[in-house]
């Protein structure tokens, strides 16, 4: 092995474990949002407020776009991923709504 392999196998390992971290980050943190998300539901449905806020949605969606613009993210991306972590919202609502 080159000095040069070397130095990019010792890179890429240390890439790999800022990754791993982060992916911890990410998954303490969405589980820690959806504790919150669960506790809104059951509000909501002890209130008999509907699943879904869509104006907060499209409030979120753009504010979540704009930080993805601001922390140089495709803003495509960030709206695609809220969607898809709002569409497992509301469905853990209407559960509790039944």
């Amino acid at each position: 092995m080159t000095e040069q392999t070397a130095r990019a196998a010792t890179l890429l390992k240390e890439h790999r474990a800022s990754i791993d971290r982060l992916d911890a980050i990410l998954v303490y943190t969405l589980a820690e949002r959806f504790k919150h998300t669960q506790s809104v539901g059951l509000l909501k449905a002890d209130h008999d407020l509907p699943p879904s806020d869509p104006a907060r949605e499209a409030q979120q969606i753009e504010r979540l776009e704009r930080l993805a613009r601001e922390a140089d993210l495709d803003p495509e991306f960030a709206r695609k991923f809220l969607n898809f972590v709002i569409a497992e919202v509301i469905r853990h609502h209407e559960k509790y709504q039944a």
